[in-house]
């Protein structure tokens, strides 16, 4: 989860270095630490909201909420601490990325509710997964430039639709016994047919962000590869096998690290 976080972090801050540069390593390292602590307060915020439906789920029954080895006051505190850590991350930023950050966290305080009243909870992880792909350009630059950074977005936005729905499929068994709403649920046996529309969306993003900020050859050949590979992952894909849909839901990694790749050596 932190990796899928983290990466549409390093496409932008990528994608914003001058050619022939490396991306800048002391904001890498500065979103690295960003993202471990989101992700953390997310899960954080997750877990206060669903303690009592992850008490009715096998996979997640265990975790400190649901389990009562913690209290909601106590979780409360944590996540106190996370969130003011992240503030110390983002204070270290100029002031269009201190708001552009303070902006999303409305996004991530409400993902949680969307699973109890649409089919498309993921959409909402999307646009609040993929805020880095904003956040990065406007660190390195002071602003974004909107001609790379939103299809970047939707580009991020795209391929979280495409790996969360896979990891829904996981809990659907479940999630039908205690009323909570997935993509995968609304998808069903097209489960296919939409994670290729959102790999080929992804894709054409990706190419429009690439020509808005003068791309190279090995930045889309990097697209090309993690469109080989997820086009991999959905054909191969058994949404009835939980181990399997764990499996192709952790090889995104590979996806976004592919693409990094490919801008530093697009820059270069």
């Amino acid at each position: 989860g932190t990796w899928l976080l983290y990466l549409p972090c390093t496409w932008s801050i990528g994608l914003a270095a001058e050619p022939g540069c490396f991306p800048d390593c002391y904001l890498l390292s500065l979103f690295g630490a960003g993202a471990v602590l989101m992700r953390g307060a997310g899960c954080t915020i997750n877990d206060m909201w669903d303690r009592d439906y992850d008490k009715k789920v096998a996979r997640t029954a265990s975790r400190p909420l649901a389990a009562g080895d913690i209290s909601t006051f106590q979780s409360f505190v944590f996540l106190g601490g996370q969130l003011s850590l992240a503030l110390g991350v983002l204070l270290c930023l100029n002031y269009y990325s201190i708001a552009l950050g303070a902006a999303s966290l409305s996004l991530v305080i409400t993902y949680p509710l969307m699973k109890r009243i649409t089919y498309w909870p993921q959409l909402v992880l999307g646009l609040a997964f993929n805020w880095g792909a904003l956040l990065g350009w406007s660190a390195v630059k002071g602003s974004c430039e909107w001609s790379v950074c939103l299809p970047l977005y939707v580009a991020g936005v795209m391929w979280t639709l495409v790996y969360d729905t896979i990891y829904a499929h996981q809990d659907k068994r479940d999630d039908i016994l205690i009323g909570v709403k997935s993509t995968a649920l609304q998808f069903k046996e097209d489960t296919k047919q939409w994670l290729s529309a959102f790999s080929g969306a992804m894709l054409m993003a990706l190419c429009m962000a690439g020509m808005n900020c003068n791309q190279t050859l090995p930045y889309y050949s990097a697209v090309a590869a993690a469109g080989a590979h997820l086009a991999h992952q959905i054909y191969t894909l058994d949404i009835d096998k939980p181990e399997d849909c764990w499996k192709k839901f952790t090889s995104n990694r590979t996806v976004g690290v592919l693409l990094f790749i490919g801008i530093v050596l697009g820059n270069l």
